[in-house]
Parts: structure tokens; C-alpha cells; sequence
């Protein structure tokens, strides 16, 4: 019996047997190629390791391993999958966990640097936590929740549970559970184009006493206790209707919009749900997008406005597009088409009752912001001309009726047949008769026809193709930008269109690394931005910028809405930002407060990190400096010219650039000595516009020292870190801008200080990437806005 335990063993050994780890210790590491590397909790209930959701793409998870679904809890960085070999986890000798993609990429890490954190283990609770030699813990999952709350997992101020973007899927979307700026939790939408809170309530000015909450406490935290059980500071409670112990269960913000307590039963390995937050899905705001309309019912069904199509098809949050260009002019192009007994919540224009319907429509043409108005017969009749239509809504009791303002020439089919059926049916295309004869034969001499007219048309096109491709290289250009234009998603405009907006580029707004940018008006009003391409002869860097943004969206970003691309005239159309650049607002008298100097810090931090870990291909932008920054009406940083960007492709090696590019003193170090770029250029560039931000002065000046030059950047870093050394105490005051009047924060100054210095460090490896630096931030930003 010895003898063959100890052969059993030796054999294990050799072949390396498939065992779990409970415990993951510095210097160790997980390794995705090799699946029996797992950390299961001691119970047996969860696990962590690689979790492959896609082909060839990878998550860092925690999932329920008694689930029939192995349903996920929790994932690093659930944005950023990483490639299926190759990609490992290290607890690295600094006390960092540490997630790198194939090509040794930081895709995700602790912010656990230079800890005593000694060993990770995954506790029963299904929390992945990181701990010293004395046991107590240093870092844990359950502070980073995504979009699920277990047992014994509190939600806090600085927490949001964010719903997947679809049902089989972990990435991002747009529905949320957060506490609001007066301490109450709701559910949110959160989309690219608006948000919109939808429960307890949509009203803006509800009171919170009607729902049995309150606003007067002074903490956010909500918990999930093992009973099934759920209480909030605010006084929200509920619980599962299976609550007792011995159960697991998790609550979920699921990718419909909805909250729900899910139960598991352990003898089929199925969840069931045991409470949700709102019994109509229809209730939910953005669940089928801009124009689209959710129908009202045990089971929700989006469904477009006749005429209307959907963005995407698989994902309907994307909404529907309108088989026409919105623009102004006289009433008479316009009519009405009627969707009874629907709404679409939100976005008046106005109110006006009581009113005639005539009158209410009358109200809607003369306006060219107004899409649609919603007319109600209540006693008298109501109206409501809406700029933009999102959350709508058709239910059998509603008493109104909605009218979408449409060209005349477009036509559309039957109202009724739009709301039949969410999946587009199968069409044939000609009627089946096309495709049977009589006597059910082929009648050959048809084939022989359309045999020989196919051949006549291909020798055509062969002379046709010889011809553009040999004899004409004007043509060649020209054909090569009209498959361009027709295949991106952006409006083309005509440079006549550009000139007459601009009042012949009268009034220049900026000027960027790659043309200057001219203020404009369209045809519908809209104020626009309008950059002219300086020497663009070849239209390399023209299409660059446009296929560029075309492939990326987010709040941080300024927002590309057409171009032009007529001979040697290449235009880009972006949406105007009202408080222009940040430079205009940090160097000038109409400076910008502590409290808006450290926002425009995280949305900058926000936007770099979606270009950089979030985008389907990565985005390096390669010129940030305040000029590129635009600030919009709330003073919202949006990051603009993406003229220089290079892409990054997933599992690619690093991008070598045939010339500098960018902007003196806002340049890594590596431009200079002709090292690979990585995105590590766009955090020199940040750190250099943050300590400017703390400073309120331009540092990449050079300053003088006898026989050497040294830049007032290097200078900086270089006191300020002796003065931190040294331990001196007023460190933070002798380098704020004076124009403060000394009302900051003192801890958020000091960190942007510390992410600053870090940023520019000549050494890239030592330099943090953007997602790290957006989470330092997010959980500093609570603190008071004023001197401590």
C-alpha cells in the first residue's frame, strides 16, 4: 500500500497532476495556458483564475464554481481581455499583483506597491484578498466590485455595481446602481449620449420620503448580509423571498437594466431569482435606445418606429437610425408620423397646456430642435415637444400620442406591423413564384442567358479594371477616397457646405499640431468645430485622425461628426465645446478652482485610459498638452486632435515612428532617443499637464543654469522631491498656485503631485499607467474641496 501511494505521488509529479492552489505568494505567478492553476476558496464554493469567454480572450475572474454556469463575480479589468497565451498574473517581490498580456503588457495591478503583502488567498465569501505575514488584509476584490454584490460585500460612496453590456458577455454597459450626490441609491442609465436616473424615480425633484428613504444621512453604504437580506444608509430594505441562511445568493445589476437577487439551488446548479427592483422592464430608461421603443408587457420587446432600423441589431441599448438626415427648413418638408398610445420620457422642450393640437404641432415645426411632440387629452390637452427621443415607451393605458416630425417624401409601413415581433423576419427576396415552374423543371435556356450576360459583364469590368488601375492614377486616387468615405460612419461633407458654415473660416478657434480649427454653424443650427488640414496632399494623416476616432467613443473624447475630402480640401467636423481648451482656462485670468482643476484631471485620466486599455485597438494619442484639451459647458475635459494618434493592435509589438511627433516639452524622453513608443508617452504628456494644473504656470520652459540648460519641468520635480525627502511639512504651499487663495485640497493636491512626479519619470517602466492613476484618483476624489 506504501509502495504504491509513493508511486502515485512520484507519477503526479512527473506529469505535473491537475491540482488547485489555495494560496498565490510573491515571486509566484498564473499562468492562462496552464487551467490547473486555479486558487479555490477552502469551502470549495468559488474560484479564481483565467476564464475564457471568447476565442482566443481571456478574463482575471472570480466565479461561483458550483454554479452549472460557472457564473462570474468579479474581473480585472473587465474591459480588457487578454490573449489566450502567454498572459499570466504575478504576485511580483514589491507586494504587486500583477495581470500582463502576451506581450508583457500591465493590463491590470494592485495599487499595492511597496506593501508587506505577502500571500493572496480567496476567501469563502468570494473575496480575492491579499495579505501580510500577520494575516491582515492589505488589499481585497470586494473594494472593486463590477457587477455584483455578495454576501458580507458593502457598496460604498466611491462603488457602483455597472451591468454587462449584453448577456454573455463581462464588458461594461451602460445600466448602474450608485449612490447620488444627495446620498440616495439608484439606478441609472448611463449611456454614451445621456443618463438618465429611472428608479426609485425619473423625476428630478422626486421625494425621496414617498419611496421610504432619506437624504439626511450622512454616510453611503449598503450591505448584503447572509440572510438574503439588504440594508442602505438611506433606508432601503429588502430581501430575498427565500431568506435564511444556507443559501447562496448574489445581487446582481444585470445587462437589462434591472437589479435582482439571484438564489442557487444546489441540487440542479440553476439560479433562480428571489427578488428584483422593477416588475416592468419596460420602466427601465435607454433599454432600447435613441428612437427606439420598449412595448409594454410581461416581457419587455424593443421594436424601431416604422421606417427606422436598428444601429445594431444584437445590441439594442445602440437604438434605431432614422432612414433620413435631420435638417432645417420650412415647415412644409415635414409631416407627422402618429405612434398611439407611446411616450418617449424626457428631454421637453417645453410644456404647453392647455393647447390645441393644431397649435401644439404648429409649436414643433417652427422648432428645428424639435423631433417629435407628445400630445395628451387629460381634461385639456396637454403637449410636450421633445429635443431628442430616448426611454420610449408604448403601454395600453397610456392617454397620449406621440408624432414623429419625418420628411414628406418618406415612406413607411403600417404602424401596427412594428410591433409584432423583436427578431427581423426572414424575407425572400421576390415572390415565391420566382422560383418553381409549372411543371416544377429549370427551363434551360433561361441559364444560358443569364450565363452569357454574366460573362459579357466580367470581360467589361476586367477592361474597365486594366483601364482605372494602369491608365488612370488620378482616377485610381479618387476611387480610393469615395470607398473611403462611403465605408465610414460620419456625415461627408462638401467643402462648399464648410466654407458657408464657417463664414469663409472667419473666426479660428485653435490651432493644433495638424491645422487650425475654425468655429461653425450648419445647416440645422448645430455649432461646430472645424479643423483645416494644413499639408495634406497625400491625405495620409487626414484619413488617420478620421479612422481613427471612428473607432472610438467616450465621454472624454471630443466627438467626430463628419468630414470632407474634396481634392486637396481635408476638413474634419467636430461638435463644439463651449469653454475651449484647458490652456485658455489655466494660463489666463478666467482661471479655472481647485474643484475643476482636479475633475478635468480625472476625466483626462478617464479618456487616456479608454484609448489605451479599452478600445478595440489601442489608441496612443501622442500629443497631449493642455491645448488638446477642450472644456465643455460643466467644464467636462474632452480630449481633442487626434491627428499624431497611432493604433495599437491587440498582441502587437511596440510602434516605431518615422519622425518626432508631438509638442516640445510635453514629449517622453524616448522620442529623443529613438526607443519604441508605447502608451507610456500619453502618461508623460499627463503627468507634465497635471503638475501645470497644480502649478497654474507652464513648466516645459528652459531655464538657464550657467553653462547647462534645464527645463523648468525637471527643476520642479527635482525640488519638490527634496522637499518631500526632506519631510517638510508646508511641501503642498510653497507649490500651489497662488490664485487659490489656498482653497484646496491639500490631500488631492499632494497626489496629483505624486502621480505628476511619477508620470515623468525619464525611466518609462517606472512610470503608472492611466487605468492605475484613474482609480488612485476616483478614490481621492471625496475629499473636501478646501485647505485642511
Amino acid at each position: 500500500m506504501v509502495t504504491k501511494t509513493f508511486l502515485l505521488l512520484l507519477f503526479c509529479s512527473l506529469i505535473r497532476c491537475s491540482t488547485s492552489n489555495d494560496t498565490l505568494r510573491r515571486g509566484s505567478s498564473l499562468s492562462v495556458d496552464d487551467d490547473s492553476h486555479l486558487i479555490t476558496s477552502p469551502d470549495n464554493s468559488f474560484t479564481c483564475g483565467f476564464y475564457s469567454f471568447q476565442t482566443n480572450a481571456y478574463w482575471f475572474a472570480i466565479w461561483f464554481k458550483n454554479s452549472k454556469d460557472r457564473t462570474v463575480v468579479w474581473t480585472a479589468n473587465r474591459n480588457r481581455p487578454v490573449n489566450g497565451r502567454g498572459s499570466k498574473v504575478t504576485f511580483r517581490k514589491n507586494g504587486v499583483m500583477v495581470l500582463t498580456d502576451v506581450d508583457g503588457m500591465v493590463v491590470w495591478e494592485t495599487n499595492t506597491t511597496s506593501t508587506d503583502a505577502n500571500y493572496a488567498v480567496l476567501l469563502n465569501t468570494g473575496n480575492l484578498v491579499m495579505k501580510n505575514q500577520k494575516g491582515q488584509i492589505i488589499w481585497q476584490s470586494f473594494d472593486y466590485p463590477t457587477d455584483t454584490l455578495l454576501p458580507s460585500q458593502t457598496l460604498t460612496k466611491s462603488k457602483s455595481l455597472i451591468s454587462a453590456s449584453r448577456k454573455e458577455s463581462v464588458e461594461s454597459g451602460y445600466f448602474r446602481l450608485n449612490y447620488n450626490n444627495i446620498n440616495v441609491l439608484t439606478l441609472n442609465y448611463d449611456g454614451p449620449e445621456v443618463s438618465s436616473v429611472y428608479w426609485p424615480s425619473p423625476n428630478p425633484g422626486f421625494n425621496v420620503w414617498d419611496f421610504g428613504r432619506t437624504s439626511s444621512n450622512s454616510s453611503k453604504v449598503a450591505v448584503f448580509n447572509d440572510f438574503g437580506v439588504f440594508n442602505s444608509s438611506d433606508g432601503w430594505n429588502f430581501s430575498a423571498s427565500d431568506a435564511g441562511f444556507g443559501i447562496r445568493r448574489r445581487l446582481t445589476m444585470d445587462y437589462d437594466g434591472n437589479l435582482r437577487i439571484y438564489s442557487l439551488n444546489d441540487s440542479t446548479a440553476l439560479w433562480s431569482i428571489s427578488w428584483q427592483a422593477i416588475a416592468q422592464p419596460c420602466d427601465v430608461h435607454g433599454i432600447c435606445g435613441r428612437n427606439g421603443i420598449c412595448i409594454h408587457g410581461e416581457k419587455a420587446q424593443c421594436s424601431c418606429p416604422p421606417g427606422f432600423e436598428w444601429n445594431d441589431p444584437t445590441d439594442l441599448t445602440q437604438g434605431c437610425n432614422p432612414p433620413f438626415k435631420k435638417t432645417c427648413g420650412n415647415s412644409s418638408r415635414f409631416r407627422f408620423l402618429e405612434l398611439p398610445k407611446t411616450d418617449y420620457y424626457g428631454f421637453d422642450l417645453n410644456r404647453s397646456p392647455p393647447i390645441s393640437f393644431e397649435a401644439c404641432r404648429d409649436l414643433c415645426l417652427r422648432d428645428c430642435r424639435c423631433e417629435a411632440f407628445n400630445y395628451r387629452i387629460t381634461g385639456e390637452g396637454s403637449c410636450y415637444a421633445k429635443s431628442a427621443l430616448f426611454n420610449g415607451l408604448r403601454y395600453p393605458n397610456f392617454r397620449g400620442t406621440t408624432y414623429l416630425k419625418v420628411p414628406t417624401s418618406m415612406e413607411t409601413p403600417e404602424f401596427s406591423s412594428i410591433f409584432t415581433c423583436t427578431d427581423a423576419p426572414v424575407v425572400m427576396i421576390g415572390s415565391p413564384s420566382m422560383y418553381e415552374s409549372p411543371d416544377k423543371k429549370v427551363k434551360w435556356i433561361y441559364l444560358y442567358s443569364i450565363a452569357i450576360a454574366i460573362g459579357v459583364v466580367e470581360a467589361l469590368l476586367i477592361l474597365l479594371g486594366w483601364w482605372v488601375f494602369f491608365g488612370n492614377n488620378a482616377l485610381v486616387a479618387s476611387l480610393e477616397d469615395g470607398y473611403r468615405m462611403i465605408s465610414s460612419q460620419f456625415r461627408g461633407f462638401t467643402y462648399q457646405e464648410l466654407i458657408k458654415a464657417t463664414n469663409n473660416f472667419k473666426v479660428e478657434i485653435g490651432r493644433g499640431g495638424s491645422g487650425a480649427v475654425y468655429k461653425g454653424v450648419l445647416e440645422d443650427q448645430r455649432m461646430v468645430a472645424v479643423k483645416r488640414l494644413g499639408d495634406v496632399s497625400e491625405g495620409g494623416e487626414f484619413w488617420a485622425e478620421v479612422s481613427t476616432i471612428g473607432k472610438i467613443n467616450h465621454m472624454n473624447l471630443v466627438r467626430m461628426w463628419g468630414f470632407c475630402s474634396q481634392k486637396q480640401h481635408k476638413l474634419v467636423v467636430y461638435e463644439y465645446v463651449q469653454n475651449l481648451s484647458l490652456d485658455k482656462r489655466l494660463f489666463s485670468s478666467s482661471f479655472l478652482q481647485w474643484e475643476q482643476r482636479f475633475n478635468v484631471a480625472i476625466g483626462i485620466a478617464k479618456g487616456l485610459a479608454y484609448l489605451h486599455h479599452e478600445c478595440l485597438e489601442w489608441v496612443i494619442h501622442c500629443d497631449v498638452k493642455p491645448e488638446n484639451i477642450l472644456l465643455d459647458a460643466a467644464f467636462e475635459p474632452k480630449i481633442a486632435d487626434f491627428g499624431l494618434a497611432k493604433l495599437s493592435e491587440r498582441g502587437g509589438q511596440n510602434s516605431k515612428f518615422t519622425k518626432i511627433r508631438g509638442t516640445k516639452g510635453y514629449m517622453a524622453p524616448e522620442w529623443a532617443h529613438n526607443l519604441p513608443i508605447t502608451a507610456k508617452v500619453d502618461v508623460y504628456g499627463y503627468g507634465v499637464v497635471v503638475l501645470e494644473m497644480v502649478k497654474g504656470i507652464r513648466l516645459p520652459n528652459v531655464i538657464v543654469q550657467g553653462e547647462e540648460e534645464e527645463s523648468a519641468l525637471m527643476r520642479f520635480v527635482r525640488s519638490t522631491k527634496r522637499k518631500i525627502l526632506k519631510g517638510k511639512e508646508l511641501w503642498i504651499e510653497e507649490i500651489m498656485d497662488p490664485r487659490l487663495g489656498g482653497l484646496y485640497s491639500r490631500k488631492q493636491a499632494a497626489k496629483l503631485v505624486e502621480i505628476g512626479i511619477a508620470c515623468v519619470e525619464e525611466d518609462r517602466n517606472k512610470r503608472p499607467t492611466m487605468g492605475s492613476i484613474v482609480q488612485v484618483l476616483i478614490n481621492c476624489e471625496s475629499e473636501l474641496f478646501y485647505k485642511e
